[in-house]
This record gives structure tokens, sequence and C-alpha cells, in this order.
């Protein structure tokens, strides 16, 4: 887009005179300098969204100039990937089993702790001569009554806690293998097992396949994300549990809008939130589509599906004897989300004091949220011009955060390197900026 910048910067500075504002007063309200307003004015400079949007609430926009700067461009899925959706091919609720039953994973560990998975085609497995790997199966005993096997359902049930606790205090790459092998596991036990342990235990799959399509997503692999949600819809529907069919919208909503396929983002969020899903998925779904809105810049629509998402969340009846579906250690969601909106929207000193507040209330062992969420105050901290207090708490992140190695943490991470590269000057900045640099720069997973 070669004229979004002169297009931006016109804008910008009819807004700006309008108001009777000068370059520098913007500019201490937006926390830019003077001379890197004049460039963007004069189209010398890319704006980025981040600066149309404080550009936008500081001079009353109302989202006029924040939608001349869409946030960063949509991907494309893989090869063969359906373009409307931005992954593999599959419609809103249902993925076509066939897919699955095409495609297998193969897992590589190597002997320094590095490991790899990927997919690969049945066919290609077997001209390989990999004929073990598809008849590889689970040891042990038929499964002869439903008694014996509720056991094992607890047993297996229990897991998948350990395996949460684990994804919070350790990278993605430690987790996968073993979650995608219980996956497995789990599938072959539930075709040794009586109808009602197959259902639980088919359920049971379908939340472990899930948690592997965030891990996914957290190692930076999008299409490996979407084909592990797909997977765990079919494995739940195979259970009689049709409600994860409606939280793959969410997750893939998730997806597109980290993508940046921010329309994409707010149709799945929506349709899911429309739907007959219990009252917790939709609260889910409200959430992301309040997020969604935020990064396009529509504050009454953020709000308004934030208050809908407290309200439908509020109505959940939790059952503790099932997998929590998403975020398990936010003690408010709603409240913890806001601040992460109002930080798109443009309103970084309101969004600092609102993560400051719920980034207090985590949990101590939830290495993997209070990296997330404390990387997001960091960056509303820095936008607000608080630049000793946003590297305090950054610097009180860096462990955290090379421990769980997030690919949409670095992404945080990089959009607050890139703010805090506007003050090369301060003590703390330069202090601080080494380590953050490495951080970002060697933090591949």
């Amino acid at each position: 887009m070669p004229e979004q910048p002169y297009e931006f910067g016109r804008e910008l500075r009819r807004r700006r005179l309008a108001a009777e504002w000068s370059l520098e007063r913007l500019g201490q309200s937006v926390h830019y300098s003077k001379a890197q307003l004049s460039k963007v004015e004069r189209g010398l400079k890319r704006p980025t969204p981040e600066l149309s949007r404080l550009c936008d609430t500081a001079l009353g926009a109302g989202g006029a100039l924040a939608a001349l700067v869409p946030d960063r461009p949509a991907m494309t899925g893989r090869p063969g990937s359906d373009p409307r959706h931005n992954g593999p091919r599959h419609d809103d609720a249902h993925h076509d089993n066939a897919h699955h039953d095409d495609e297998v994973w193969l897992m590589r560990l190597g002997k320094d702790g590095t490991g790899s998975f990927r997919p690969m085609n049945r066919r290609r497995v077997l001209t390989a001569g990999a004929v073990s790997v598809l008849a590889m199966g689970v040891g042990g005993v038929q499964i002869a009554t439903d008694t014996g096997a509720t056991t094992l359902v607890d047993a297996h049930r229990a897991m998948f806690d350990q395996f949460r606790r684990l994804g919070q205090l350790s990278g993605p790459g430690g987790v996968l293998p073993p979650l995608i092998a219980q996956t497995h596991s789990l599938e072959q036990q539930a075709a040794r097992s009586g109808p009602a342990t197959r259902r639980e235990l088919l359920v049971l799959a379908s939340r472990y396949a899930e948690y592997a399509g965030w891990m996914a997503q957290e190692s930076g692999n999008d299409d490996s994300a979407l084909w592990w949600t797909a997977r765990a819809v079919d494995l739940a529907t195979a259970g009689g549990d049709n409600e994860l069919a409606v939280y793959a919208l969410v997750r893939r909503s998730l997806v597109s809008l980290f993508r940046g396929d921010t329309a994409t983002a707010i149709r799945l969020a929506d349709h899911a939130l429309t739907s007959a899903a219990p009252p917790r998925i939709r609260g889910l779904a409200a959430q992301h589509l309040a997020q969604s809105h935020a990064v396009a810049g529509d504050h009454d629509a953020c709000m308004r599906s934030l208050d809908r998402s407290r309200d439908l969340l509020a109505l959940d009846a939790a059952d503790p004897s099932s997998p929590v579906i998403g975020a398990s250690h936010l003690p408010d969601v709603v409240s913890m989300f806001t601040g992460w909106c109002l930080y798109e929207l443009g309103h970084p000193r309101r969004a600092a004091e609102a993560l400051d507040r719920e980034t207090a209330r985590l949990p101590a062992d939830a290495l993997r949220t209070r990296s997330r969420y404390g990387v997001r105050r960091a960056l509303a901290h820095a936008a607000a011009g608080e630049i000793e207090q946003a590297c305090a708490v950054t610097r009180g992140l860096l462990d955290a955060v090379d421990l769980v190695r997030s690919a949409t943490i670095t992404a945080d991470l990089r959009r607050l390197a890139r703010v805090l590269g506007r003050y090369p000057r301060n003590a703390a900045v330069r202090g601080l900026a080494p380590e953050l640099s490495s951080l970002v720069t060697h933090s591949s997973l």
C-alpha cells in the first residue's frame, strides 16, 4: 500500500491543525518525538498501527485515523488451504474426517533435547518404509468393564491437569510430544473400551488435542494449531460432545487475529457467540470478539462484547470433573482482557492501570500467563510514556519469558522493543536493551 503513509500523514495533519494542536503537543500526548511525527505527516516515515490508534484517540477521530493503518497483513495458510478461512479446508463447525484419515504425524526427538513434529501423508510414510509407525499401538490388556475403565479415565484426566501445569512452566517444545502421544494413546484405548468408557476417553482425547493445538500456536505454527483444533473437534464429536466444534471457531478466530485478519476473526467469533453453545464457550467467544473489535478500533463494539462476555461467564456452571476450556489461570478474565483491549484502542494509561491490578492477582507459578500479560502490561506503560516503569516490569519477566518461549509473547516483545527504541538516551532503556534484544532475537521455538 504505497499511498498509505501519505494518506495517513495528510489526514493526521488536517485533524491536528483543525484541533489547533502543534506537533509538540501531539507528541507529548502520544509519546512520540516532534521529529518523528513530522516525518509521518510528510509521508517520510510509515505509521505503525499503534501510532495511528494513539493519534486517533488523542485527536478524537472516532476510528477514522486508525482505519487508515490496518494491522499487519493476513498470512495465508499452507498450500491447499481455503483463503477465505486462512486455514485447512473445513466449514465453521466441522472438519472433513477424511483429512485426518490420510494424514499422520511424525515426531523426531534428538539426544540434545531438540524435537520436531510434522504432518505426513500416510502413503509417503509407507513408501518410506516406516510401516512400524502406522502399526504402533498401545499395549496392555483389553479393558473389559466400565468400572475398571473409570479409574483409567480419572488417571488420564489427572494427567491432563499436570500437562496444563507443565505448559505454564516450560516451552511448547517440551509439552507437545507427550501431548501428541497421549492423544494417540487415548484414541487407541477408546477403541478397546466399552461404549460408555469409549465416549469418555474420546472426549478427553479431544481436550488433549485442543491443548496440543494451543501449544502448536505458541510454537509459532498456526497451520499445525488449526490441524490439531480440527482433530479435537472430530474426537469430541465421536464421543458425543458437539460443543467443542463451536469452541474451535473461537480458537480459529484467535489464530486469524494474530495473523492480522481481523475481519475473519470477527466473523468467526460472532458465529460462535450467536450459537447455542454453553455460556462459557459463548463468553469466551465474546471476549475474543472484543479483542478483534479493539484491533479494528471499534471502541463501542469492543465494550459491548466485554460486557456480554462478563454476563455469559457469570452463568457458567463449572464441572470440576471436566477439563476447563480456555484460560484457567485468570481470576477475572474480562477485567484482564479489558486492559488488553484498552491498549489496542489507544488508551495505554488506562490499560496499564487495569493490567497492573489484574497481573498482581495471577498465581506465582503460572509463568506463561504472567509472562503474556506482564509483557502486555510493560507495553502499555511504555506507550503511556512511563519508560522506567516499563523497563522495570520487563526486567522482572525476562527469565520467565525465556523459559516458556511463546511466539505470541515474542510478538509483543518485539512491539515493546520498538516502543522503547524511541528512547535511546534513557538509562533504563540502555540497561535493558542488550537482554531484551537477545531474548527477541533468540526466542526461536
